[in-house]
């Protein structure tokens, strides 16, 4: 089995980093998590691309104004996997960041989930939500499912991940410009960890916070979603 090495986090001036920001119907923090990146403690341009949200989020984003900031709009709803896709042709930093709109998880581990990539020793990073850092309790059978869905794709991908479906994920931009990506929706989390994988990347894991959101908040992720990555995972396995 591959090993997945955990590291610690460190800051480091004079890195620039793209950070995409996949937003549907994140009207209420869109704004919040783009000051947030902007003030994460590197030179960061910030990629947001709104997938046809219904709540008013594309005027939201109107309204942002900083020469850091690009903004990006899906005429249709095509999905997080698009919308990712769009952001990551965009970036032109060496390391790409993505980083969901809703404020569950937190741009200050940046830190953490840079530092394998800044010193040389990882091609992608993992935050995982599961190895410790401080998260609000909520819905053990998401949890479940979370574990369940890594533990089908680390026996597919022959890794050790503890949370592969994690919404912060940070790349070197040369290595994710490799990759053929084509998945539109949530299903986006599995190809990649399974491609890069199959790539022989060097993949390292550090633990990060994580505030969940209620459905009522406006989670959005389902059980169908969980269905459709199981069989992502396997179709990923064989498909270029």
């Amino acid at each position: 089995m591959r090993e997945v090495v955990m590291a610690e986090g460190v800051m480091s001036e004079g890195v620039s980093i793209s950070v995409v920001i996949p937003a549907y119907n994140e009207a209420a923090t869109i704004a919040e998590v783009v000051r947030r990146v902007l003030r994460c403690g590197y030179d960061a341009e910030v990629i947001i691309v709104d997938d046809a949200s219904s709540d008013g989020t594309g005027a939201e984003m109107k309204k942002i104004d900083h020469p850091k900031v690009r903004c990006f709009y899906h005429a249709t709803n095509r999905g997080k996997g698009a919308a990712l896709r769009l952001g990551f042709a965009a970036a032109q930093n060496p390391i790409v960041v993505v980083q969901d709109a809703d404020l569950e998880y937190d741009p200050r581990d940046y830190g953490q989930v840079l530092a394998p990539i800044i010193d040389g020793r990882a091609d992608m990073v993992y935050g995982s939500r599961f190895l410790g850092g401080p998260h609000r309790v909520l819905f053990f059978w998401h949890y479940l499912g979370n574990r369940l869905l890594t533990l089908i794709s680390n026996a597919v991908s022959d890794l050790n991940l503890s949370d592969m479906e994690t919404g912060m994920k940070a790349f070197r931009r040369e290595k994710l410009m490799k990759l053929k990506l084509s998945a539109d929706r949530f299903t986006f989390e599995p190809e990649i960890t399974i491609k890069a994988a199959r790539s022989g990347w060097v993949i390292y894991e550090v633990p990060i916070s994580y505030s969940g959101r209620t459905y009522d908040e406006g989670k959005k992720i389902g059980w169908r979603d969980a269905l459709s990555a199981i069989v992502a995972i396997i179709y990923y396995r064989f498909a270029d």
